[in-house]
């Protein structure tokens, strides 16, 4: 476990060494949050609440795919082959950058949240909010795992980097974040529904409602721990030269 903690404090000392990683990461889930919900004609207060669990989990989903950049440039830099040379096992260096993308997720879903609040989002429950962020820390394991597996699978941060872009915005349209089911087209909703981002984004709403969302929640946590388990064979029999 102390190997554990030591690299995700490695990774989030890191990062909160460099400011503008930390503002960049928040530009996007705050301008949608702001043009879709507050400033686009037609829209009200409802629409905000309606639209603020999904900008939640797009903020987990960027971090998720950023964390798996931080993995590219050990990779590239050379730590990982002192990492990997190192007496911890080789799960104790996942683990902690799996735990450190989760934290970071959720620090920057918080600061999401008090913007919502602060431009019109109705205030919930302290039990609401719980139950939300204890969601977005299931979905964040399983978008940490599937970024760090990409960036396991691919040789170089190129190759990431346009992985990344062709993944997460793609993957936030073709969710509940901004139609429900019964608005969709046809073939959108099929997609929607194999999209695990809607099952993150239609549980935290669940849970704004005071409810707890159960099948979701299960889902949820069967592809966590799949994509950990894929991740954790990748990075078992990873090499680096």
């Amino acid at each position: 476990m102390y190997g554990v903690l030591a690299y995700a404090q490695r990774d989030l000392t890191r990062w909160l060494r460099s400011p503008m990683n930390v503002i960049s990461t928040l530009v996007m889930p705050a301008a949608w949050l702001i043009f879709m919900g507050v400033v686009l004609p037609g829209t009200d207060k409802g629409y905000l609440d309606f639209i603020t669990p999904g900008v939640l989990v797009m903020t987990m989903l960027n971090a998720g795919l950023f964390g798996g950049s931080s993995l590219m440039f050990d990779k590239v830099l050379g730590y990982l082959n002192k990492f990997l040379a190192a007496p911890t096992p080789r799960e104790s260096i996942l683990a902690g950058k799996i735990i450190f993308i989760t934290v970071r997720g959720l620090l920057q879903a918080l600061v999401i949240q008090i913007i919502a609040i602060l431009v019109g989002a109705t205030v919930l429950s302290f039990w609401a909010y719980l139950a939300t962020f204890a969601i977005l820390a299931l979905f964040g394991v399983f978008v940490a795992s599937f970024g760090t597996t990409i960036a396991l699978y691919l040789g170089n941060h190129d190759s990431y980097a346009a992985a990344q872009s062709f993944l997460s915005m793609p993957l936030y349209l073709a969710s509940t974040a901004m139609l429900r089911y019964d608005q969709m087209p046809a073939a959108l909703y099929y997609i929607a529904k194999a999209n695990p981002l809607s099952y993150a984004i239609d549980a935290a709403r669940t849970a704004s409602a005071g409810t707890f969302p159960v099948p979701e929640v299960l889902v949820l946590i069967l592809i966590s721990v799949i994509m950990a388990l894929l991740c954790t064979r990748m990075f078992r029999r990873a090499t680096i030269s």
